[in-house]
């Protein structure tokens, strides 16, 4: 992984980031990983559809796990979006 990645370090937030964390390294966003993980929740510590489903909480992924799978038939436009997160999550709800 780290030679995979190590080409796309950042001494900054990548412009269209949008985080309230700040992890130790920032990657500039060009390669896409398949994850997997429990269920999506609703987090004050995460952006994606941040104000959708609580004011000042957004979705994030819990219990989330690698599965070895780099998606190189794909690029960072075509990872799953914020909407299809809220179908998701909008999905998991009614269960």
């Amino acid at each position: 992984m780290p030679e995979l990645l190590n080409r796309y370090k950042s001494d900054q937030r990548p412009n269209n980031v949008n985080s309230k964390m700040v992890p130790d390294v920032w990657f500039d966003p060009f390669v896409v990983l398949e994850v997997t993980g429990a269920e999506l929740s609703v987090s004050p510590i995460h952006t994606a559809a941040e104000g959708v489903f609580k004011e000042d909480a957004g979705l994030g992924l819990r219990f989330p796990r690698f599965t070895g799978r780099v998606r190189n038939d794909k690029g960072p436009e075509e990872s799953t979006s914020v909407g299809e997160a809220i179908e998701m999550y909008e999905m998991q709800r009614n269960r």
